[in-house]
C-alpha cells in the first residue's frame, strides 16, 4: 500500500499566518500537523511508501522537514491559489509521477485525527474489492454544513454522499481519510478526464460510490479539520491541555 498526504493548498482562510507558514507544518501542541499524520501512517504495517504533495511556494519548507524521514516530497509546480491542481488533481499527479499501481491511502494534510489507522485498514480489507472513507458524527447540522455528509446502508456501504449541503440530511460527516482499492486507483484519471471538479477530495467519493463499492468506517475519537483560525486554536489548546501546557487566547506557532 502507498500513502499520499495532500498538502498543496494555499490555506487562504488562515492568512496572514500562512503567508509565512505552511499550514500542514503548523505545530499543534508543539508537534507539526504533518508530523502527527505521517507518524500515524507509518504505524500501519501495510504502508511501504509515504508521498507528500505540495506546491512550489511551500516545497522548500517541506523538503527541509522531510530530511531524515522516510517520506517522498513532490512539488506539483503550482505557485498560486488560482493555478492549483486541486486535491484530486494532486492525487493523480503523484499517482503518475510515482507510478503507483497499488492500494492507496489518501489523507488531507490538515486532517488531524486520533483514531488508529490500522483499524480503518483492517475494516477496509474485510470488504474485498472496495474503497472506504472514515466518517464521524459531528453532532450538529450547523457543523454538518461544512462537510460532505454520508448516508450508509446497514452493511456500511455508502448509498448517498452530499458535499457541504445547505440542509444536511444527517450529521455523519466524511473526513479526509480515504482508502482506494488498487482496482479503483485508475478511476481517478477517468474522473478527471470526464471534466469533474479537481478540488475537494470528497467529490471523488461522491462520484465513485455510484460506480463501485465504497464503505464508511465510523469512529468517535478526536478529529480536527484545521480550516480556519478558530479550529486551529481549538485543536492547539486541546493538545496543550493533554500535555499539561497552559491554554492560549490566540494561536501562535512559537
Amino acid at each position: 500500500m502507498k500513502a499520499i498526504v495532500l498538502a498543496a493548498g494555499y490555506a487562504t482562510r488562515l492568512r496572514p499566518l500562512t503567508d509565512t507558514w505552511a499550514k500542514e507544518l503548523l505545530p499543534i501542541g508543539g508537534t507539526p500537523i504533518l508530523t502527527s499524520i505521517v507518524a500515524s501512517i507509518q504505524s500501519v504495517p501495510d504502508v511501504d511508501e509515504v508521498h507528500v504533495v505540495t506546491n512550489a511556494h511551500k516545497a522548500p519548507a517541506f523538503v527541509e522537514w522531510a530530511q531524515g524521514r522516510e517520506v517522498i516530497v513532490h512539488d506539483d509546480g503550482t505557485s498560486t491559489n488560482e493555478d492549483r491542481l486541486g486535491a484530486i488533481g494532486d492525487m493523480q499527479f503523484v499517482i503518475e509521477r510515482a507510478g503507483i499501481d497499488d492500494d492507496l491511502l489518501v489523507i488531507a494534510g490538515d486532517n488531524l485525527f486520533e483514531f488508529d489507522l490500522s483499524e480503518f485498514v483492517r475494516y477496509w480489507r474485510s470488504k474485498e474489492t472496495a474503497s472506504a472513507i472514515a466518517v464521524r458524527d459531528v453532532g450538529t447540522r450547523e457543523l454538518a454544513q461544512r462537510y460532505g455528509i454520508v448516508d450508509l446502508a446497514e452493511d456500511g456501504r455508502v448509498r448517498d454522499f452530499v458535499e457541504k449541503p445547505e440542509d444536511p440530511p444527517s450529521t455523519l460527516a466524511a473526513t479526509a481519510t480515504y482508502l482506494y482499492h488498487r482496482a479503483h486507483v485508475p478511476l481517478v484519471r477517468t474522473y478527471l478526464d470526464d471534466g469533474n471538479p479537481p478540488d475537494q477530495p470528497g467529490r471523488l467519493v461522491g462520484w465513485l460510490y455510484q460506480r463501485e463499492p465504497v464503505y464508511g468506517w465510523a469512529f468517535d475519537e478526536g478529529w480536527y479539520d484545521i480550516g480556519d483560525h478558530e479550529q486551529l486554536l481549538e485543536a492547539d489548546n486541546r493538545f496543550r491541555r493533554e500535555q499539561g501546557l497552559p491554554e492560549r487566547a490566540a494561536y501562535s506557532p512559537d
